[in-house]
């Protein structure tokens, strides 16, 4: 295939408009994407450790979604400082996927407010959205473009250009350099849970919403994506992410958060959950040896099976 530019610029009625070339076909005709035109606000510094006071970069106040009568989140507020690994955990039905998906600003709260990197989510949306970093459960990119084509496609949809070196590099960095030729379909499970982190890091954002991020991946391939994350958070980035074992969040988070029903049960660090509920009767009756972080929310939310 001859190699084509990053981006083409096309004239109409007199105006110039340039896409983000993302693969030249057999037939000679190219799979065009708009390129953004909102420019990323520059990053700021992590905070120094040392540091008195620590910056939040997620301020959620008073949320509340509902869908109809249904209310799924009722006044939850939260915040997430820089550099710190935050769960937000909770049966299904909880109220954790419309939490996220107010905070992503993919639907409109029935009230309270959500700021990113200081950016309100429903008064500039563009430029909070472009401080976010997102990842799902299962992500699905164009299967027969190589893993180079599609890193390169998502950084020029970000506004973020990469050269030959640097793409090989990115890979590099989550174990993906030999597969750099491989269309996206031909990967493993790991191979495109990996990648997919490494498209939502690709322009720096300043938070990084994981949903599930280890669901389905074996001991190697999640330790993998950890050791990642770890970086990213050293480096002064933030995670917010969701997840049903109880047993990473315990390793994994600085601080927890349990909802259920809708409502924001608590938010600690896992040891101080541990040693604030192990005298609950409800926690004692699900405990077996030393209480841990899943009976503390096993007692707290009950232990039938939700759907």
């Amino acid at each position: 295939m001859p190699r084509v530019a990053e981006t083409v610029s096309v004239v109409r009625a007199g105006r110039t408009e340039t896409y983000v070339v993302g693969e030249e076909r057999a037939d000679g005709s190219l799979l065009l994407f708009p390129q953004p035109r909102v420019e990323l606000p520059a990053r700021r510094p992590p905070v120094p450790a040392s540091s008195v006071t620590r910056e939040s970069v997620l301020e959620v106040d008073g949320l509340t979604v509902a869908y109809g009568p249904n209310v799924a989140v009722a006044g939850v507020s939260l915040r997430i400082e820089r550099g710190e690994i935050f769960g937000l955990l909770g049966p299904n039905g909880a109220g954790k996927t419309s939490t996220l998906s107010a905070i992503e600003g993919l639907l409109r709260p029935r009230a309270g407010s959500v700021r990113v990197d200081g950016f309100d989510i429903r008064r500039q949306p563009m430029l909070a959205k472009a401080r976010m970093g997102v990842q799902l459960q299962a992500t699905s990119f164009q299967p027969d473009l190589t893993i180079s084509q599609v890193l390169r496609l998502y950084a020029g949809l970000y506004g973020v250009r990469l050269g030959p070196a640097e793409v090989h590099a990115r890979l590099a960095e989550v174990g993906l350099e030999a597969e750099a030729g491989k269309p996206f379909s031909q990967l493993s499970g790991g191979q495109q849970q990996r990648l997919a982190l490494q498209i939502a890091v690709v322009h720096s954002p300043a938070l990084l919403l994981l949903d599930e991020p280890t669901s389905g991946l074996d001991p190697q391939s999640r330790r993998q994506l950890w050791s990642r994350i770890e970086q990213l958070r050293q480096a002064g980035g933030s995670i917010l992410l969701t997840t049903h074992s109880m047993e990473e969040a315990q390793a994994v988070c600085d601080r927890v958060a349990i909802i259920d029903h809708g409502q924001l049960l608590t938010a600690e660090t896992p040891a101080e959950l541990i040693v604030k509920h192990r005298d609950d009767p409800r926690v004692r009756a699900v405990a077996h040896g030393e209480v841990t972080l899943e009976d503390v929310f096993i007692g707290l939310t009950g232990s039938e099976i939700r759907d």
